[in-house]
C-alpha cells in the first residue's frame, strides 16, 4: 500500500479500527485465481504475535475450500467521505486546490485457517452478535434461537481465522493540509451530514489535534 508519511496512523488507532470495523473483504490467491468474500470479522488481539481476525462463511461458498497460495489478505475499511475544495480556505487565495477522498483502511495479511467445527463457530457467532447487539435497548441473543434450529444453522457455516502476520494501514484525513483547510473540512463535513460525514469529521479532528473547528 502507498502510505505517505502524513497518513501513517498510530498502532493504537489501527487496533481501534480492527476492533470496531464492520464487514471486510477476505481475499486469497487460489489455483482458481483470485477469490474474495465480504465477511463481518471480529478482532482477537490474543492470538499469535499480532492478533487474528475471526469470522465465518456459508458452507456452500466454495471460497473456504480453495487452497491459499501465499498469504491471505483482509481489507478493513473505516468511514470515508468526498472532500470538495470549496471547503478549503486557501481556495480563496490561489485556487491551487483539487477534490480528494478521506478514508481509513488497513490491509491485514496472514495465514488463513479454516475451522470446520461448530463449537468454534458458535463461539465466534456469539461474540460477533453480542458486539453488534450491544447498541440496542432490546438485544437479540443466540440463546433465543431454538436449539435444533441453531444446530442446523451451524452446520451450514464454517469458521475462518486470519492469523495476522503484518498490517499496512493508512488514515488519509487531511493531515497534509494547513490548519485553516482542516477546519474547513471539519465544518463542511458536519454541515453536509451525509453517509459517514460525521464520523469522518470526528476522525479528521482527532488526527489533526491543532484544529479548533
Amino acid at each position: 500500500m502507498y502510505v505517505p508519511e502524513h497518513f501513517v496512523p498510530d498502532e493504537a488507532d489501527v487496533r481501534e479500527l480492527l476492533t470496531n470495523h464492520g464487514a471486510s473483504d477476505l481475499i486469497t490467491v487460489t489455483p482458481q485465481g483470485l477469490q474474495a468474500t465480504l465477511l463481518p470479522f471480529e478482532y482477537d488481539p490474543d492470538t499469535g504475535e499480532h492478533g487474528a481476525l475471526i469470522g465465518h462463511m456459508a458452507r456452500a461458498n466454495g471460497h473456504w475450500e480453495q487452497p491459499v497460495q501465499g498469504e491471505a489478505m483482509v481489507i478493513v475499511r473505516g468511514p470515508e467521505a468526498y472532500v470538495t475544495p470549496t471547503w478549503y480556505a486557501t481556495k480563496q487565495e490561489h485556487h491551487r486546490v483539487v477534490p480528494t477522498w478521506n478514508y481509513m483502511t488497513a490491509h491485514v495479511y496472514g495465514q488463513l485457517v479454516v475451522h470446520d467445527d461448530p463449537v468454534w463457530t458458535e463461539a465466534q457467532i456469539r461474540r460477533l452478535t453480542d458486539r453488534h447487539e450491544a447498541q440496542f435497548e432490546e438485544r437479540w441473543s443466540v440463546d433465543q434461537a431454538p436449539a435444533k434450529f441453531l444446530e442446523r444453522q451451524l452446520r451450514a457455516v464454517v469458521g475462518v481465522e486470519l492469523v495476522i502476520s503484518r498490517i499496512e494501514a493508512k488514515f488519509k484525513m487531511s493531515q497534509n493540509q494547513p490548519q485553516e483547510n482542516v477546519e474547513g473540512v471539519i465544518k463542511g463535513l458536519e454541515a453536509r451530514g451525509q453517509g459517514d460525514d460525521a464520523a469522518v469529521a470526528a476522525v479528521v479532528r482527532a488526527q489533526n489535534p491543532h484544529a479548533t473547528a
